[in-house]
């Protein structure tokens, strides 16, 4: 039996582990990516570790999220991550050179590689064939440091692409045709792998939309073959040595496959509040628009603005609709510049903005009350646009460019056929916002700059066997790590400062929670199904940690988040039988006994609630690994105490 993709680029990269769906597999790791609402802890964490120079073939630090500088804490952050990445061998990204999942598919993205990054949209490289893959920060720093990187061997979900888009439907529709099928929770556990005809009507921008939204399926990643397609990319941005053909074999098996016909796809919308709310923008016509953002890590391409320009050439946005534009980067910005693109869309009315994510995690351009947004970006979550009772479509930049001169949610199709928009045979390359590191010889002079918000790693504590907690929150379905631990304008600059940030801790769904888990001294948190989806921010962990919380029980958890969990030290488990959740309220204590030695004996628990007077059972699933991280306290601890036992041999 022949390989998928997948299968070919983990074997190539195996450092431990069988190949099973489901078993842990330790990966060897070739690139790492961070950005600034989630760098600053990944640098804080590999400095604690001790390791002086990363040891990965490339490593790229951006700055693209906290760009708004309000107060001093984000410029801060900023300089630390500069300074600490020339020191320990890190490239780095400056303010405008754009947005991270934009700027490494055209200057990095190496067909065939391995990439993690702590931001769980880094699967954008799939569109380019690597295996690109979301993970918190810890994760990324010890990546960094050489260390493999743990996930387990997931299933490989085949998306066969047939037949051609129709004018003004595009790769945005095809993904939200995929999540309308497989929904928010369908990708966990495995890959997403895209194949068939179809696949060659499609430049690398339209592959990387499609497999930076798969993070909305839980996926592990999603990935498209490197063909001659990928070629003609790599050699306009002049790189085209980076050039590595990959396919699947012939009689490759997977454990699902899903057939989209492209001709018959239309124009579709992600309705408020989850990406798989999709229904057909032809539905849907006649809703009073307020706000069109275009831009973000999934629409902000070259390909996707030229789109977009074409739409608004000679024309007036709609005076009731505002319209901000985001290109991905300065790439892309400066070529819409030079060929007159971005004249055509300042003329119609636009706001364009810098080059960096912005709205998309709210940071700036925020909803009236109550207001209906468009955006091409890839979540809708409730509140996440920075506005309470917004109420925000994800759609295409075609629906959201035509939709703003309208005023009302309108069908592109209803345009016609846009003309040829081309690919460019050669992209303007200028890395003068890439800032290389220091020399190994010169790192040594390198001075690290930590402002005063920048605060060590939360202390961590060894799991115990005895654990008697108070239920200090109870949630339900798919709480997002945005009800965990918002992004914002507000927040953000407090991602180097834990204690800070711990303070807004659940506040979205319980304003209460972080002050009851300070006068109970920690607690447990009990959630439904999905707990932890979206991001890969880690602070979503780190800041339960810091506030006492040392279990967390639901029906089931979103794969990052349940790593960043155990990474941070806080116990995972999920309801043996789901009716449970329901005899469970805020305020039970619950008592579990004989913890450590139930982890080692395969995770089946009993949890007695004493105030109730009644048991339920739980189940650990982890590896064998993962009980040893737990009970060194987590992935710091246990990472150094590995080191120490290498140093003694």
């Amino acid at each position: 039996m022949g390989q998928n993709l997948a299968e070919k680029i983990i074997s190539a990269h195996l450092l431990s582990g069988d190949m099973a769906p489901g078993s842990e597999i330790g990966l060897k790791i070739d690139q790492t990516l961070t950005q600034d609402a989630t760098g600053t802890m990944a640098y804080l964490e590999f400095e604690a570790i001790g390791i002086p120079r990363v040891k990965t073939e490339k490593s790229v630090a951006y700055i693209d999220h906290n760009t708004l500088q309000s107060g001093f804490e984000n410029a801060d952050d900023h300089k630390y991550t500069q300074t600490v990445a020339k020191k320990i061998g890190v490239d780095f990204s400056r303010p405008g050179n754009g947005i991270c999942h934009q700027v490494h598919l055209e200057r990095y993205g190496v067909p065939g590689k391995t990439l993690i990054g702590s931001d769980s949209h880094t699967p954008t490289g799939g569109g380019i064939g690597m295996l690109a893959i979301g993970a918190g920060g810890l994760d990324v720093a010890v990546a960094m440091g050489g260390g493999a990187y743990y996930i387990p061997m997931p299933r490989v979900i085949k998306v066969e692409l047939t037949g051609a888009l129709r004018p003004c439907v595009s790769a945005k529709d095809i993904i939200l045709a995929v999540l309308r099928e497989l929904s928010v929770k369908g990708g966990v556990g495995a890959v997403i792998e895209y194949a068939g005809e179809g696949v060659a009507t499609l430049s690398v921008p339209e592959r990387a939309t499609i497999t930076n939204m798969g993070a909305e399926l839980g996926a592990t990643t999603s990935i498209f073959p490197s063909d001659e397609i990928t070629r003609q990319f790599l050699a306009a941005q002049g790189r085209e040595g980076d050039f590595t053909p990959l396919a699947p074999d012939a009689d490759a098996r997977y454990d699902r496959v899903l057939t989209v016909d492209l001709g018959a796809l239309e124009p579709l919308a992600a309705c408020p509040h989850s990406p798989d709310n999709v229904k057909p923008v032809g539905e849907l016509g006649g809703i009073p628009v307020d706000q069109v953002c275009i831009g973000s890590c999934t629409n902000s391409s070259l390909y996707d603005m030229l789109k977009v320009a074409r739409i608004l050439k000679g024309k007036t946005v709609h005076p009731n609709v505002s319209l901000t534009i985001s290109p991905g980067s300065k790439q892309v910005f400066t070529m819409l510049a030079e060929n007159g693109a971005l004249a055509d869309m300042i003329a119609a009315g636009a706001r364009v903005l810098e080059c960096a994510c912005g709205p998309c995690i709210g940071m700036g351009q925020s909803p009236k009350s109550g207001g209906v947004s468009l955006r091409t970006f890839n979540r809708n979550f409730e509140g996440r646009s920075g506005t309470a009772d917004a109420q925000v479509y994800l759609v295409s930049p075609e629906t959201a460019a035509w939709s703003a001169l309208q005023g009302v949610i309108s069908d592109p199709t209803e345009i016609g056929d846009l003309g040829g928009i081309e690919m460019p045979a050669r992209f303007l390359v200028n890395d003068n916002l890439l800032v290389a590191p220091a020399a190994p010889e010169e790192a040594g002079a390198v001075e690290v700059v930590r402002g005063p918000n920048i605060k060590p790693y939360p202390k961590t504590e060894p799991l115990c066997d005895h654990l008697k907690k108070e239920v200090v929150l109870k949630v339900g379905d798919n709480i997002t790590t945005d009800h965990i631990m918002p992004a914002g304008a507000k927040v953000l600059p407090y991602r180097s400062n834990v204690p800070k940030i711990s303070e807004f801790c659940f506040t979205a769904c319980d304003p209460e929670f972080p002050a009851r888990c300070k006068e109970k001294q920690g607690g447990i948190i009990v959630g439904g199904q999905n707990y932890g989806q979206g991001s890969s921010r880690e602070h979503a962990a780190l800041a339960p940690l810091y506030l006492g919380v040392k279990a967390v029980i639901a029906q089931s958890f979103a794969r990052i988040h349940k790593a960043n969990l155990v990474n941070a030290g806080i116990l995972p488990l999920e309801f043996a039988d789901a009716a449970d959740y329901e005899a469970l309220s805020l305020g039970d204590e619950l008592e579990i006994v004989g913890l450590i030695d139930a982890l080692k004996e395969g995770g089946r628990l009993t949890v007695k609630n004493n105030t109730r007077g009644t048991q339920f059972a739980v189940r650990a699933e982890l590896s064998e690994r993962q009980v040893e991280m737990l009970l060194c306290g987590g992935l710091l601890d246990y990472t150094k105490k590995m080191s120490e036992r290498q140093a003694m041999r």
